[in-house]
């Protein structure tokens, strides 16, 4: 091929040249605007030497072509020579062009730079934030409960990037969070797979930084590509909270996050939750309560306060705050063995309203010994239980189940999933039947003897949409408890669903365990984007060996019809190696959103239990 010529060189410098943007042109049109000037001035001097009148030479000339370029108006106050006037008239024209093309080009660039701060491309310089990477429904959850948590922070910042417009996730973020209080919420464009882009978030600045699981198939691989992304990261890495969909995604996310990155096993803990809430009613709105800003929540507080008590003494040292386990070199346990010495380089973990709130008691306990109640604990007894419909983690939540329950116990599983009951070998304690059953039908629910179970789980139907399997686990919880309050049957139900917005419809059906499986995630990713050692806390909670939430009749504790102070209660449950937390009130049992049930109570209020109600305690089984 031949070699190029001047002039495709010199044009093709010219639009190398075109191509760099508003700052060229505007350069280009200067040199023009220059050119011009001194074409008008230099014609003027040879053609009209001694115009305009009053002229005090070239540098006057000069000043004169100047205006004529950038006021093209001034041509019409000229007078003077044919000559002089045409000069003059060829300068306006030019400059007229000019200006025009100025303005442009100006109005041009401005909308550009408006356009990209729209979308949300320039770097944030904020200090102490917290970084939101990716979207899904959570991202409301999170940054609902970041606002409660921050509310007594003035001038908090929460930073979310995600491969959306930036005003449309403000719009969205405004909706459904609402008032935002003293917390900014600040939305950038992009991809957060990409290092380039997270460089607009300051990483380094950040004071934690959450993941997200987005929406869609394989969400966990777009988890994985954020945590590689920040791997690649040079200079300071906060700490990382991630959501991830599948158990069995768990090591390659530990791989690619590293050691700095805490990870949410969402299936995990939304099947932990759904097998204790089926077997202790209210379960589930207990752990709402801790896991969300609003009510008690949890801290940790230096063991330096009540050195050299044990944990049982340490129970009522606390006039707002109630205790529920130890913090230790070896871990976190909660509800020690009431001997159990604190020690200084201990921390209590303990529920409160808020860590500004937290006191030590001035005074000891008071106890009256009369109300006190002696009861024998009862032995497990096998249960019967009812899972209706299957998905994803039926399997993982009857395995859990299997590790609860005595030995005897049955578990109906009805459904006319194509995969109900699959891969359920090795269960110890369960019988498993398996019936196909269409749930939403009425005379199909009844031919199941539903009265004949202790309990029943509700579970969202993957094959559909997950608007439409909420739409059919609503029509089946109608059903359900249309048949109880008919055929006047007793039995605890515990329901999952997508959308939070669906459990204010599911409230009409008196159902008080609703797990909200995005919900419950995006509050334990908030707790933890606040405080990672609650990571530690929530993962015993959870688990079935060791101490968990439950129940019991108060009439085990304390006379029922007596008036008791809380300390009372807490007393009475040490006795037996347990910790009261709260309370169930019977007649609330069927009240949203909290359903009878009142956590860390002051010590020093007055009770008076009736037949029915609770005492919720931290015990073993």
């Amino acid at each position: 091929m031949a070699g190029a010529t001047l002039r495709e060189r010199a044009r093709y410098w010219f639009d190398n040249t075109m191509s760099r943007g508003t700052v060229s042109l505007v350069g280009w049109l200067a040199i023009v605007s220059v050119a011009l000037i001194m074409a008008v001035t230099g014609l003027t001097l040879w053609l009209a030497p001694r115009e305009p009148e009053g002229a005090a030479g070239p540098g006057q000339v000069l000043w004169i072509a100047l205006m004529h370029a950038l006021t093209p108006g001034k041509l019409a106050s000229d007078k003077g020579s044919i000559a002089y006037m045409a000069v003059m008239f060829a300068g306006s024209l030019g400059g007229l062009f000019i200006v025009s093309m100025l303005v442009g080009l100006l109005s041009n660039g401005l909308r550009e730079k408006a356009d990209r701060l729209r979308r949300g491309r320039s770097r944030i310089v904020e200090k102490g934030h917290t970084v939101v990477l990716g979207w899904s429904d959570q991202v409301f959850t999170i940054v609902s409960e970041l606002v409660k948590a921050q509310a007594s922070h003035p001038g908090s910042v929460i930073a979310v990037l995600a491969e959306r417009d930036k005003l449309d996730m403000e719009e969205q973020i405004r909706e459904h969070v609402g008032d935002l209080g003293r917390t900014r919420v600040v939305c950038r464009s992009g991809r957060p797979t990409e290092p380039r882009d997270l460089t607009l978030m300051n990483l380094a600045g950040a004071c934690s930084v959450v993941v997200l699981s987005p929406d869609g198939e394989d969400p966990d691989a777009h988890v994985i590509k954020i945590l590689l992304a920040l791997a690649k990261r040079e200079g300071a890495h906060p700490p990382v909270v991630a959501a991830v969909a599948a158990t069995r995604n768990i090591p390659a996310a530990r791989l690619a996050g590293g050691g700095e990155v805490h990870l949410v096993d969402s299936d995990d803990t939304a099947s932990r939750l759904i097998v204790q809430s089926s077997r202790q009613s209210g379960m589930s709105v207990v752990c709402m309560d801790l896991l969300n800003f609003d009510g008690g929540e949890i801290y940790m507080r230096p063991g330096a306060e009540v050195a050299g008590r044990t944990y049982g003494q340490a129970l009522d040292a606390y006039e707002t705050a109630s205790a529920i386990g130890l913090r230790g070199p070896s871990g976190v346990t909660l509800n020690p063995p009431m001997d159990t010495p604190i020690t200084a380089g201990d921390q209590v973990i303990v529920i409160a309203q808020d860590d500004s709130r937290i006191r030590l008691a001035a005074r000891g306990p008071a106890v009256d010994e009369s109300a006190l109640a002696v009861a024998e604990r009862a032995a497990p007894q096998a249960e019967r239980t009812l899972l209706l419909n299957w998905n994803g983690r039926a399997g993982q939540i009857i395995r859990y189940l299997d590790a609860y329950v005595a030995p005897g116990s049955v578990l109906e599983i009805a459904a006319d999933h194509p995969r109900a009951g699959a891969n359920l070998d090795g269960l110890r304690n369960l019988t498993v039947n398996v019936k196909d059953c269409d749930t939403t039908d009425r005379y199909a629910l009844e031919s199941l003897g539903v009265g004949l179970y202790q309990h029943v789980v509700l579970l969202s139907d993957d094959r559909f949409t997950p608007h439409h399997a909420d739409t059919r686990t609503l029509m089946t919880l109608l059903q359900l408890r249309d048949m109880q309050r008919v055929l006047g049957e007793r039995y605890s139900i515990v329901s999952e669903m997508h959308d939070e917005s669906n459990r204010v419809l599911a409230e009409v059906t008196e159902a008080d365990d609703i797990v909200i499986s995005d919900t419950v995630i995006g509050l334990l990713l908030a707790q933890l984007a606040e405080n990672r050692h609650l990571a530690d806390v929530f993962g015993y909670l959870f688990d079935s060996r060791g101490s968990e939430i439950y129940p019991r009749p108060a009439s085990s504790y304390v006379r029922t019809g007596a008036k008791v102070t809380f300390s009372t209660v807490v007393e009475a449950a040490r006795r037996r190696g347990e910790t009261a937390i709260g309370y169930r009130d019977a007649t609330g049992l069927n009240s949203p959103p909290h359903y009878g049930i009142v956590l860390n109570p002051p010590k020093g209020r007055p009770i008076i239990f009736k037949e029915g109600d609770s005492v919720i305690v931290l015990a073993e089984r």
